[in-house]
């Protein structure tokens, strides 16, 4: 297993960002370079956060799904998807799905004793393979509607690696009432700062592309948006009053919910 320390990725930074301790001394300086150009990155990091445990629960509590594929999770921080969804269905499934090994170690040792729940190590950009995997098929009923997450990763996939295929792909193999939760950082709303972070990201090595509204919009088609639609991540179904939230310019986030009807 080739564990690549010397080698920041993607997972391991937004671990750094998230103020936890899975991560090495090169994501540590990767993301203080990024942080260089965007110092609200914590927050925005933090807010996505909150949007998925928003709506993880949101699909739990008023869907009813029960199972979950967590694709480029990245390493376990607090409120991760099974922990949320479990607080209101002990039941609940979850899969969590990243291309970095360290995940894998950590991920599986944490989870050793939880049946429930499985880290396996896969890529969003073979989501073939990631549906094929024993454990997820272990896991996950396909007859049954599916939870279905890509937070925060599908700016990691590049627009030759066709991500609205790889969503497409995923739609296809879950039946109807199958919801979709992505996320996707954008340059929309702080430009500057923004396409400095997307410079920082790549002059270390880690593919980062941000999106428009209306690029990220475009990766649910086929899909029913879940009310309020795509929203900057702080403003979705947000249970703090508007004057205690961040500026959209300190989140720079979309995200939102798609079903399959």
């Amino acid at each position: 297993m080739d564990l690549r320390t010397d080698q920041p990725h993607s997972a391991r930074m937004y671990d750094y960002l998230l103020g936890g301790k899975d991560h090495y001394t090169v994501d540590g300086e990767a993301a203080e370079k990024a942080l260089g150009s965007f110092p609200m990155l914590r927050i925005a990091a933090r807010e996505n956060r909150k949007f998925l445990g928003r709506a993880v629960r949101y699909l739990v509590e008023e869907i009813g799904i029960r199972q979950f594929l967590d694709l480029g999770s990245g390493l376990p921080t607090a409120e991760n998807v099974h922990q949320v969804a479990q607080r209101s269905d002990p039941g609940a499934r979850v899969v969590y799905v990243d291309n970095d090994p360290i995940v894998l170690v950590h991920g599986s040792a944490l989870l050793a004793t939880d049946e429930r729940t499985a880290v396996v190590q896969g890529d969003i950009r073979d989501p073939g393979a990631v549906l094929a995997h024993p454990k997820t098929r272990e896991l996950i009923d396909f007859s049954e509607p599916v939870g279905v997450l890509a937070v925060a990763v599908l700016h990691f996939v590049g627009d030759e690696e066709d991500p609205a295929g790889i969503v497409r792909t995923l739609r296809e193999a879950v039946p109807a009432g199958s919801h979709f939760i992505l996320s996707h950082a954008t340059a929309d709303i702080a430009p500057e700062a923004a396409m400095g972070v997307q410079r920082a990201y790549r002059s270390q090595g880690v593919p980062l592309t941000l999106r428009t509204r209306a690029q990220f919009s475009a990766f649910f088609a086929g899909l029913e948006l879940v009310e309020p639609g795509v929203q900057v991540v702080s403003d979705w179904r947000a249970t703090e009053p508007e004057s205690e939230r961040p500026s959209h310019a300190d989140v720079s986030w979309y995200g939102g919910i798609g079903r399959l009807a």
